[in-house]
């Protein structure tokens, strides 16, 4: 989840960690709503954020295969990469804004669970791959933020380290019957979102999520130090892409 500056989320305006320590605690949870002015009312099934490795896609698999060293695992959620990554072996460290949720992975075997903002300068260390799952992309919020995300990430990469990073490219949304594309070139770029969450009676507050395409992602790490390889395309828009430094 995009944060303007590094703070954590306060437990009464977390929804998605009351859904996932709901789920880990019953086994069962409620409706995890979720709204934007893009998209119609949906809601995430907190079961799928539990997946065991043989439940996941292709994409996820090919990352947690690529991902090699000391792993960052950034916005980890209830924790199913982390442990996937754990039971391969891996040295991984998972943070995640939500305190309910780095509890639940904290008592789900996470050794190395932190409650902690990507952008906190308190998160320190020297990581061989940072990975960023579950369309990763989101945490820049928007394309204007993408200086600041490269920064932090040369910050913490080890030398020769390489991020990992899947997103959707929203341009199937503006497509008319005859493969035409109405977008307004002069406005926001089409891959900026803002989203709200609500478990029960608990309202998250509106953050911006970001989609990219894979071709404008590149040209921004370019743009700040970095090379973008696509590693992966999806069945639907989606990819997996690894951004290391220039040489």
């Amino acid at each position: 989840m995009n944060k303007d500056n590094a703070s954590t989320l306060d437990v009464r305006h977390d929804p998605m960690g009351a859904a996932i320590a709901d789920f880990y605690k019953n086994g069962v949870a409620g409706r995890l709503r979720v709204f934007s002015s893009l998209f119609d009312e949906d809601e995430i099934p907190v079961e799928h954020l539990f997946r065991e490795e043989d439940e996941m896609g292709e994409l996820e698999l090919t990352a947690l295969d690529c991902s090699v060293g000391k792993v960052l695992d950034v916005g980890a959620g209830a924790g199913c990469h982390a442990l996937a990554l754990q039971d391969r072996g891996v040295e991984v460290t998972a943070i995640d804004v939500s305190p309910l949720s780095v509890k639940v992975m904290s008592d789900s075997g996470v050794e190395d669970a932190r409650l902690v903002n990507l952008y906190d300068e308190s998160l320190q260390g020297s990581f061989d791959t940072i990975l960023l799952l579950m369309n990763g992309s989101g945490i820049i919020g928007k394309i204007e933020n993408m200086p600041r995300f490269f920064a932090r990430i040369n910050q913490l990469l080890a030398e020769g380290g390489q991020v990992l990073m899947d997103s959707s490219d929203l341009i199937y949304l503006f497509e008319d019957e005859d493969g035409g594309v109405d977008i307004d070139l002069a406005g926001d770029y089409y891959g900026e979102v803002d989203f709200m969450m609500q478990y029960k009676n608990i309202k998250g507050e509106t953050f911006d999520w970001l989609y990219v395409d894979f071709a404008t992602l590149a040209f921004h790490a370019a743009e700040n130090g970095f090379e973008a390889e696509l590693v992966k395309q999806g069945e639907h828009y989606d990819y997996l892409a690894r951004l290391t430094r220039k040489e």
